[in-house]
């Protein structure tokens, strides 16, 4: 019968410890399984779909909680070599006493853990380490019977050179080097297994593996999408789906008269009896909804505005007059309090030993087959939009300084290892989104953690909304949305602008060519515009200070130089 191993929050279901990623529980380490291993019947359908549309799902579901005395998500145990640090002993877990509650040596009765090293390739592909083929390399042969391996820590440092993996033969090696990339050659080739789809075949892959800590961040990467709900966009949608199955066989006619002449238009919103019916075309004809088509959507509806009707409403954005001739509307074009939102965020897949994207070939799957559905969380919270002068962006960005700093940061984008898209627009405002969290932290009463950006910087758009979405009661206090206020917004620029003049790191900070993962970010550091990762959408990169203030040899040269020499 199933039991209880551990306990984790929905979200971290979906972002930290998603399918595939070790869950640390007690004196154990177990790996979650594959979508095709839940019950879906046991997990709540989240309604949003224009985010399951661009994802090629019929739509998403919750992590189960709470809903079997056994557990709601199955896991597999792994690594499968445990060790006692009592007697030193390294074995498959189920050679130790698996009778009781902890796995315990047969020998001295302590408690057994998990081993500390795996190995993964690039495809995603994990296993253990391959403690038996280490011990007798190079050119030990196992001489005698059965073998017994043990882990011995010497004690003298905290190297690897200071752990030893010895065979009863009286074969060692330590574990210095182990780490190098070509480590494994001639040792180790990937074996294609993924622990977390049980029962699905081994894959053939010619791949090196790569040693890693157990705990270490990279045996995970999570390829997550996310989506604003939008109404009455998607009310629109969740009522025409439940009006599916006599809606699709109607010609353009007859849905014509059918959306006339009933309420399928919410009272005061921009959705005419046309587009009602472009959208069941689209549905009919299977019309692909991508990243661009879904921000372009969130981005017209913010701007449209949505007044809240019902104390319901998932979505309240009200717009906030500027002050004619004010100093912000030099810079700052619209901005928009967003007192009420709702975010969903869905895992795609995943990857180890670097982050990729979800439409990468090295991406891993969630499932052995395709499967209809994705897990996904959804969240509340509120925000502040803001819109940059889009003629001072056009003419801004074709300038010459724009222009040679860009292509910098794209010239290091072209050897990157997820090849982000690069352009001035872009590196605007995703850097002065990262100035405007690290100031508004100090304003609105939360922690840089729990706020995050959403950056639309299309061709044609220059926007940010700045937001808290978390499961709880932080994402939700009204700290955020009031200071879209104009006098405390402009107080809250003109600081974050002041603040981004002087970095700790200087000069070495603005005068850099080249930092953060690939050398992607120019003048930017842990001191100046970097937030913690989770608030980021580009993973800390494509940032660039010195676009917002200038540098010290052109000190007019940024976007915002103007605001900070009032």
């Amino acid at each position: 019968m199933a039991r209880i191993l551990g306990e984790s929050r929905r979200s971290q279901l979906i972002g930290t410890f998603g399918v595939g990623a070790m869950f640390p529980a007690p004196e154990q380490s177990l790996m979650i399984c594959g979508i095709d291993h839940w019950h879906p019947d046991h997990c709540p359908e989240i309604a949003e779909p224009r985010l399951a549309k661009s994802l090629g799902v019929s739509l998403l579901r919750s992590p189960s909680a709470g809903r079997s005395k056994g557990g709601d998500i199955p896991v597999v145990r792994f690594p499968r070599y445990y060790f006692c640090p009592e007697c030193r002993r390294l074995d498959v877990w189920k050679h130790f006493d698996t009778t009781q509650k902890s796995p315990r040596c047969p020998d001295d009765n302590h408690v057994v853990v998990p081993s500390r090293f795996v190995v993964a390739c690039k495809f995603g592909h994990i296993s253990d380490f391959p403690y038996y083929q280490w011990a007798h390399s190079p050119n030990q042969q196992h001489v005698g019977g059965k073998a017994s391996l043990s882990l011995v820590t010497k004690g003298e440092t905290s190297s690897l050179s200071d752990i030893e993996v010895r065979c009863s033969c009286g074969a060692s090696r330590t574990m210095d080097g182990s780490f190098s990339p070509k480590a494994l050659v001639g040792i180790h080739w990937c074996e294609g297994k993924r622990p977390w789809l049980p029962g699905a075949a081994d894959e053939t892959c010619k791949e090196i593996p790569r040693t890693l800590q157990r705990g270490s961040s990279s045996t995970w990467f999570g390829n997550l999408r996310s989506a604003i709900s939008i109404p009455p966009w998607s009310e629109v949608h969740t009522k025409i789906k439940m009006s599916w199955a006599w809606l699709k066989g109607l010609d353009d006619a007859t849905l014509s008269a059918v959306f006339a002449q009933s309420d399928w238009i919410p009272p005061g919103s921009h959705w005419t009896v046309e587009k009602l019916v472009e959208i069941v075309t689209d549905i009919r004809n299977g019309e692909p909804l991508d990243e661009e088509k879904l921000r372009a959507q969130e981005y017209d509806a913010i701007r449209s505005g949505h007044p809240e009707k019902d104390p319901s409403d998932q979505f309240v954005c009200n717009r906030v007059e500027l002050p004619t001739g004010s100093e912000l509307a030099s810079f700052v074009e619209e901005v928009r309090e967003v007192s009420r939102l709702r975010e969903v965020t869905a895992l795609t897949s995943f990857s180890r030993l670097f982050p990729t994207g979800e439409s990468d070939a090295t991406a891993a799957n969630l499932s052995a087959a395709p499967i209809d559905w994705l897990p996904a969380v959804e969240v509340f919270g509120e925000g502040i939009f803001v819109k940059l002068d889009e003629g001072r962006v056009t003419d801004w960005t074709a300038r010459a300084f724009a222009q040679r700093r860009t292509g910098l940061i794209r010239g290091a984008a072209a050897t990157s290892f997820y090849r982000p898209t690069v352009s001035a627009r872009l590196l605007l405002v995703h850097s002065f989104a990262h100035a405007l969290m690290n100031e508004l932290s100090m304003d609105a009463g939360y922690p840089v953690a729990s706020l995050r950006e959403r950056i639309y910087a299309a061709d044609g758009q220059a926007g940010v909304l700045i937001y808290t979405a978390t499961a709880d009661s932080a994402g939700s206090l009204g700290g955020l949305c009031a200071q879209s206020e104009p006098g405390r917004l402009t107080d809250v620029i003109r600081n974050a602008m002041q603040r981004a003049l002087w970095c700790t790191s200087d000069p070495v900070c603005i005068e850099s060519q080249g930092t953060g993962i690939d050398n992607l970010n120019l003048a930017a550091c842990h001191a100046c515009l970097l937030v913690p990762e989770t608030s980021c959408e580009h993973r800390n990169t494509l940032l660039d200070r010195a676009l917002l203030i200038g540098v010290p040899s052109d000190p007019r040269a940024g976007f915002f130089s103007g605001l900070t020499q009032m």
